[in-house]
């Protein structure tokens, strides 16, 4: 007893503590509200938005929480009791340790104690214990390198300051079905889509551009590549640099180039697809990570000979292109020799297993013999389509043909077509529509056998299989241009992760974005002039947005800086991935504080990308948050697994479920997890000498320091249409594409995706105090409602349809338009000479009023005159009628006694017949006198307007008789 006692204060005090808290749940938004009428039901959990019943269920959500608080306590003391010790020992044994080793075995009794731990308002900063410390300070404690990094390659001529990947080459872009809609169809002779493996039954994973050739990807592809049109080409010359002034060669050059040289069509015949090679192969790592290379299809120009000529039409063709190029000023930075022709179809590719690997090859080594069978001279590479060159003009497309080359501004940038100097012959049209005009399902039925050798495709890397049980926790800071190694049960990588967006409004007029914070300004650590940087080891430049333009030919990107935070890989559930829909529903009932960051410094990493470093504070809200999302979406792992209350998990995402922001990067922290906020600014990045890398970073590194100095407990990021109140977290389906967004403190989730935004239209009742007057609760649905409650006509309005709306468009328009006709027709025919449309309609307009007005008082005149004349007749009808009734009785009584032989029947039926009307119809005449006056009065009148005699037909009483005086 005593005991209850002692717990009564403390659950007041907590009562009264928590009372002046209140939660949340938010929701994925429904754009319902753009078509329903917002008067109607609330689409939230019906709770009333202010005064007493909204105390009423705020004070009971206290009681409830309060409740659930105790029964929670309760079985987590019940469950220390029953695991004790053991439980301690094996914590101990694993508990900082996130290497490979044992999958977690499901249950609920690991769970860290303090998981219920509520994040929200609790944390307002972030980064205190190295307030003074400078970038270069902060990168020695994080063990990393400010001062070097690698210098460009020295092969090319001194005079080209500037790498490029600019090009003339032939296209093999196809449009398929699960592709990126957008791409191009200039390939009809090869299924490019047969030779990519885009159902992952042999590869495991790729870089972030996934494969290169077979109609690109769309842009909600379960792995989350970037959703690029198809790219797939080959060389035949390198141009290299755009830029005159760095030793390279401008787009006018090259197409003025072209235009001096005529070539004939050129057939293409494909030799085989090996794999093997790439920078970062990984062939000789000893690290337990599976190797990783390039898969590549060989194909070769077939050179023709004429005359017994020596010399082919194709190497003709480069002599000219050579001698073209130097005669327009080509620079120094074109290649001197023609490119070995190939398809680069993916990089970064890692197999499931060295099996794996050969039976990949052998299914698309086996495609490729069929296209030798089919093509057995080659074939002239070409389309029937139409395409719009750059990309993007759909206003002026023009019809592709055969045997075209094309200039490649960057791979996924056409710019312009050149055609050939003559059309196919016969054999060569024939060919060319070989596989789109006809059945070409013998070939594939009589092809079993490759009679080529593809030996070697592998990259001689022997015998291996991915050990999924080698995966570790530092495999989150992933190299994105090589593949990713899975953990157990997953079978599909992903890219879709959960970050912080740091990305602007882009320069770019291809590419657009949204502006989601305004604390950064990153463009000051971008080269734009390339005084430093001299190239990129990929397709891709700055990640912080490309030019339309830039010389180095990279492909041109918007804005895509963010930091991720927690990679969810695929969304394929089907592969062992979570889907969009339950990752918004498990993350929106998270509570974390406003996520604040703070820049340490701008480095060079291991695999030469550079860097932006945010202070890893493991007790801040994005430590917190970390450790929550870990909780709850990571992978069962070294005895701990997740828990969330949806029972909604992942075995794709690449953080344990034991793993914490202390096991993270920095100083202290332990080094062995997957925390580690940074942000990617370039790939491979080449500097013009080690000297130029350190002074870069260096004047990187002093922007820093003035963040630093400026944001001494970190920043909270947003703008004031984005987040206002800053510190949100994003879910990305790529890098590229940021998807939803959620408010910290459970203030709502939104869509933010492809530029366009929608509030949430799914909350509960305010959180804070003051109803809908509270700006805090601007966001929530019935608030929303209360301000934005549209029009009951534009309600109507969006209820026709588009069928309807179009419907009333037409017939306005008709109407209008007969309205007109009738008006032009009548002023043809009554206006006067010399006179104007307007002038007719205002004079037609002013007449036709006054004609109504006397036209109203003629009629209500004539009225009066006839209720008189009227009274006077219908006197003289009573007068006359009653003279002519006495005058018939009495000839009646005469003719009755003169006529006494009629029978009395007949008299009587006479009788009856009479008495049986009531009312008989009289016509009542004007009187002699009133017709001389009426006519007397109308002598002078015109005939048109001379009034007719009526007759007035009235019904009387036989035995009424009025006495009018």
């Amino acid at each position: 007893m005593e005991t209850v006692k002692c717990y009564i204060p403390t659950i007041l005090a907590t009562i009264t503590l928590v009372a002046q808290l209140s939660t949340v749940d938010a929701s994925l938004p429904s754009r319902s509200r753009l078509v329903r009428d917002v008067r109607g039901a609330s689409r939230d959990n019906g709770r009333a938005i202010e005064g007493q019943a909204y105390r009423h269920s705020k004070l009971d959500d206290i009681e409830n929480s309060i409740v659930d608080k105790v029964i929670a306590e309760e079985k987590k003391r019940h469950m220390r009791s029953r695991t004790g010790n053991k439980s301690n020992a094996k914590k101990a044994s694993h508990g900082g340790d996130m290497s490979g080793g044992a999958v977690g075995t499901g249950s609920d009794a690991n769970l860290d104690v303090d998981f219920e731990r509520e994040l929200g308002s609790q944390l307002t900063g972030c980064c205190y214990n190295y307030k003074s410390y400078y970038a270069n300070d902060m990168c020695g404690l994080y063990g990393e390198d400010c001062d070097e990094g690698e210098a460009g390659s020295g092969d090319n001529d001194g005079d080209c300051s500037m790498e490029g990947l600019s090009f003339i080459g032939i296209s093999f872009s196809v449009n398929t079905a699960n592709g990126n809609p957008y791409s191009y169809q200039l390939c009809d002779q090869f299924p490019m889509e047969n030779i990519i493996d885009r159902d992952y039954n042999y590869v495991m994973s790729m870089d972030e551009d996934g494969w290169l050739v077979g109609g690109g990807y769309k842009t909600f592809d379960y792995s989350g590549k970037m959703p690029y049109i198809d790219s797939s080409h080959t060389e035949l010359l390198r141009i290299g640099s755009m830029d005159p002034d760095k030793g390279g060669t401008s787009i006018d050059q090259v197409y003025n180039a072209m235009a001096n040289i005529e070539f004939s069509p050129f057939s293409i015949f494909p030799e085989y697809l090996k794999g093997g090679g790439g920078h970062h192969s990984g062939d000789n790592d000893d690290d337990g990570e599976a190797p990783s290379c390039d898969v590549t299809l060989i194909v070769s120009v077939v050179e023709t000979y004429s005359n017994d000529d020596s010399y082919s039409e194709y190497e003709y063709f480069l002599d000219n292109l050579f001698s073209a190029m130097d005669n327009v000023g080509g620079g120094p930075c074109m290649d001197d020799h023609d490119t070995d022709p190939h398809v680069s179809m993916a990089r970064g590719v890692k197999f499931q297993s060295s099996y794996h690997s050969e039976q990949y090859m052998y299914e698309a080594n086996l495609e490729v013999a069929v296209w030798q069978s089919m093509y057995p001279n080659g074939v002239v590479i070409g389309s029937n389509r139409y395409a719009s060159f750059p990309p993007g003009r759909s206003g002026s497309k023009t019809y592709v043909g055969y045997g075209n080359l094309y200039f490649f501004f960057d791979r996924a940038n056409i710019t312009k077509a050149f055609s050939p100097s003559r059309s196919l012959g016969d054999d060569e049209y024939t060919y060319a529509t070989l596989y789109k005009g006809s059945d070409v399902s013998g070939y594939y039925s009589s092809t079993t056998e490759i009679d080529f050798n593809y030996g070697g495709s592998g990259g001689n890397q022997g015998d291996w299989e991915h050990n999924p049980y080698a995966w570790k926790a530092t495999m989150a800071m992933h190299d994105m241009t090589d593949g990713w190694d899975l953990p157990p049960n997953c079978y599909q990588e992903g890219e879709t992760f959960l970050g912080i967006p740091l990305s602007r409004k882009s320069d770019s007029k291809m590419q657009s974005t949204s502006s989601f914070q305004s604390q950064f300004d990153f463009e000051n650590l971008i080269d734009r002039n390339y005084t430093y940087v001299k190239s990129f080891g990929t397709n891709h430049g700055w990640l912080l947005g490309e030019e339309i333009g830039n010389a180095v030919g990279s492909i041109v990107d918007k804005d895509t800086a963010h930091i991720p935070l927690f990679y969810t890989g695929t969304t394929n559930t089907d592969m062992g991935g979570i889907s969009l829909s339950n990752i918004i529903k498990v993350v929106k009932n998270i509570q974390f504080g406003n996520l604040y960051i703070k820049p340490a410094f701008v480095f060079i990493d291991d695999n030469g990308h550079l860097k932006m470093q945010f202070e890893a504070d493991s007790t801040s809200a994005l430590g917190y948050l970390y450790d929550n999302l870990c909780k709850e979406l990571g992978i069962s792992w070294n005895y701990n697994s997740p828990y969330n209350s949806y029972g909604i998990y992942t075995n794709c995402a690449m953080h344990a479920a034991g793993d914490r922001a202390s096991y993270g990067c920095g100083p202290d922290n332990e080094n062995t997890g997957g925390f580690c906020p940074q942000m990617t600014m370039a790939y491979s990045v080449k500097f013009q000498s080690e000297d130029s890398a350190a002074a870069y970073l260096q004047i990187a590194n002093n922007y820093v320091d003035y963040w630093r100095s400026l944001y001494p407990s970190g920043v909270a990021v947003g703008t004031d249409q984005f987040c206002p109140n800053g510190g949100c977290l994003g879910l990305f389906l790529n890098r590229y594409d940021l998807y939803s967004v959620f408010k910290p403190d459970l203030g709502g989730s939104w869509v933010e995706y492809n530029g366009a935004s929608m509030a949430p239209t799914f909350s509960p009742a305010p959180t804070w105090e003051g109803g809908c007057g509270e700006p805090h609760n601007f966001h929530l649905d019935k608030c929303f409602q209360r301000r934005s409650r549209p029009r009951v006509s534009a309600i109507a309005w969006d209820s026709l349809g588009t069928v309807g709306q179009a419907s009333v468009f037409l017939i306005s328009f008709m109407a209008v338009t007969l309205a007109f006709s009738l008006f032009i027709a009548r002023a043809r025919k009554k206006r006067r000479k010399g006179e104007s449309y307007l002038g007719f309609f205002l004079r037609d307009t002013f007449r036709m009023k006054k004609r109504k007005k006397k036209s109203s008082r003629k009629k209500k005149k004539s009225l009066r005159r006839k209720l008189k004349g009227l009274d006077k007749d219908l006197e003289s009808s009573f007068l006359d009628d009653r003279s002519r009734r006495s005058r018939g009785s009495r000839a009646r009584s005469r003719s009755s006694r003169s006529k006494s032989g009629r029978s009395r029947s007949s008299r009587s039926g006479s009788k009856k017949r009479s008495k049986s009307r009531n009312l008989e119809a009289q016509t009542v005449q004007p009187s002699s006198a009133a017709s001389a006056k009426s006519s007397g009065a109308k002598v002078g009148r015109k005939a048109d307007h001379q009034e007719k005699t009526e007759s007035v037909v009235l019904l009387i009483p036989h035995d009424k008789y009025v006495d009018v005086v």
